[in-house]
């Protein structure tokens, strides 16, 4: 027996239904949400494919934190970590696209700060930050390649 029917006779979904973000506004809306909550040491991942909008979340989530919508926030690509001070806490964005060897991540001092907010894009190359999420956000490029559909998960 289900223990949570729903009004129309079947399951609850377990998953929330994805945000759709049509537009470049959405996603800084939904970065200024996803901001608020955050709280320092949460390690946020950013999931999805190339193009997909994780370092665009990222820019919005930063942005918000600094308290500051024109913020210069590049990505970390080829740096692999970005820091910013901001109001609320330390920030790391980090990329690890580029990583050569989970070894490496140690070397990056993500989990050094435990005071820091720390959004990480290609998390998966580096399992112990995977396994210290507090929150995942998977960006999903819709059929027709309009918009993006944001599904997040919380620890």
């Amino acid at each position: 027996m289900d223990p949570h029917p729903s009004p129309h006779g079947g399951r609850e979904a377990k998953e929330p239904m994805p945000d759709f973000l049509p537009d470049d506004a959405a996603t800084a809306e939904l970065g200024a949400t996803i901001a608020r909550e955050l709280q320092p040491g949460d390690i946020v991942l950013l999931e999805g494919d190339l193009g997909a909008g994780k370092t665009a979340l990222a820019r919005a989530i930063i942005r918000s934190l600094a308290a500051d919508p024109a913020l210069d926030v590049p990505s970390p690509t080829f740096a692999l970590v970005q820091p910013y001070d901001t109001p609320r806490a330390p920030v790391l964005h980090a990329d690890l696209y580029r990583l050569g060897d989970p070894r490496e991540v140690d070397e990056l001092g993500l989990l050094d700060n435990p005071a820091a907010i720390v959004l990480v894009e290609w998390a998966e190359r580096a399992p112990e930050l995977v396994a210290a999420a507090t929150m995942t956000i998977q960006l999903d490029i819709p059929p027709g390649g309009d918009g993006r559909l944001a599904h997040i998960s919380r620890a």
